[in-house]
């Protein structure tokens, strides 16, 4: 094994071989403090005990060092996922947006400590999945657009500045609630293609253009919190939600009913279905997509027609978007397949294919009163127009 000798490499190299890390990271958590801490006092005199998984990868010692620069106590490790781990010998898949799956030794080892908050970075610590303990018993793991919700609400609510210089970004396949937030309080919401590249640049040009971006996020448990890094970062919005989770306990309430007898009475209730479908036959891929564009006359009813379609947005090169003048897309075009249907009935459906994996994806959104009705709603469309008709692959 070849080992580098730093303090030989200082002595021959003296003012070429420097290591920047303490530097770095240092004024990383200071700026942490800094611009994104709001509640230091209360923090420090905070009783609510959080649970965090690295999910055996690097997150630990960053996010300990995060909760420091907030003065939020400790949080609780799980013993068993702290240390990088390359074979992740504890869980089936180190991914937390699995849900309960992955989260089941944070969950035993919450439920050992009286421990009501589970915070999970994925193994390189850019993103965020949080689970909560209910009055029942029973844990709640909340979804990346629900924790985008919150933290965009947490964004909204604490800031002291102009509002009609605040701007907020999210991916196109994300939910819409934060856009109905945008809308009663008078902000800019836009969204962007799918992944931190486009919310990131797009960050940057609206700041460029005088805007504060107080986030950006992702459904995919991707989130960046103001402007400190831009890209998603689970570091620094761990800190966040766990400052703000206590706020709402110092009131009585949790982040759950935070979301639904606040966030979703005020703005509406958003229910979301996503998932995907394994598919490595490329040809049977293109197919499906090639039947839905039929040559260009894009198809009006799916589901055996009972579902109307309203609206299509193609972003395969050259493009089409129903709803514009020209029939041109808004967003980029490009070389990959990505197809979004408005329906009669008010639901959204983007397909996909993934860029990294065979999956076919979809993601469908829906806005109603009652969201009970709302879920099973959706869940019959998922099943009937996307499962059984769009996206079968025989």
């Amino acid at each position: 094994e070849y080992v580098i000798d730093e303090a030989k490499l200082k002595t021959q190299y003296e003012n070429l071989c420097v290591n920047p890390f303490e530097v770095i990271s240092t004024s990383y958590f200071k700026a942490c403090s800094e611009k994104l801490c709001k509640f230091e006092t209360d923090n420090k005199k905070s009783t609510l005990k959080v649970t965090y998984t690295a999910m055996h990868g690097v997150g630990t010692a960053f996010t300990k060092r995060s909760f420091e620069s907030f003065g939020l106590p400790p949080f609780i490790p799980v013993e068993k996922q702290v240390d990088p781990d390359p074979e992740f010998p504890t869980v089936e898949y180190p991914n937390p947006e699995e849900g309960d799956g992955a989260l089941q030794l944070a969950i035993q080892t919450a439920e050992s400590n009286n421990s009501t908050l589970i915070l999970a970075n994925d193994p390189d610590a850019d993103r965020l999945a949080v689970a909560e303990r209910q009055a029942d018993g029973k844990w709640y793991m909340f979804s990346g657009n629900e924790i985008g919700a919150l933290l965009a609400h947490w964004q909204f609510s604490n800031y002291k500045g102009d509002i009609g210089k605040v701007a907020m970004v999210a991916s196109t396949v994300s939910s819409k609630l934060i856009g109905a937030i945008a809308k009663k309080e008078g902000f800019l919401f836009e969204e962007t293609l799918t992944g931190f590249k486009w919310l990131g640049n797009r960050s940057v040009e609206l700041r460029e253009q005088g805007y504060d971006v107080l986030f950006a996020f992702e459904q995919a448990i991707g989130f960046c919190v103001g402007d400190l890094v831009k890209d998603k970062d689970g570091v620094a919005a761990a800190a966040v939600f766990a400052e703000m989770a206590n706020q709402l306990q110092l009131q009585g309430t949790n982040c759950h009913d935070h979301l639904r007898n606040c966030i979703n009475e005020t703005y509406g209730y958003f229910v979301s279905n996503d998932g995907y479908i394994l598919s490595p036959d490329k040809a049977i891929n293109n197919k499906i997509f090639e039947g839905i564009r039929n040559d260009g006359k894009y198809r009006d009813t799916v589901g055996k027609g009972e579902y109307k379609v309203t609206g299509i947005r193609d972003l395969l090169a050259p493009g089409y978007d129903s709803s514009t003048p020209d029939n041109k897309p808004k967003m980029p075009v490009g070389s990959g397949q990505m197809i979004t249907f408005t329906f009669s009935n008010g639901i959204v459906l983007t397909l996909r294919m993934s860029g990294t994996e065979p999956k076919l994806k979809y993601y469908t959104e829906i806005s109603a009163p009652n969201p009970v009705d709302a879920k099973n709603e959706l869940d019959k469309f998922v099943e009937d127009a996307v499962k059984g008709d769009l996206l079968k692959l025989d």
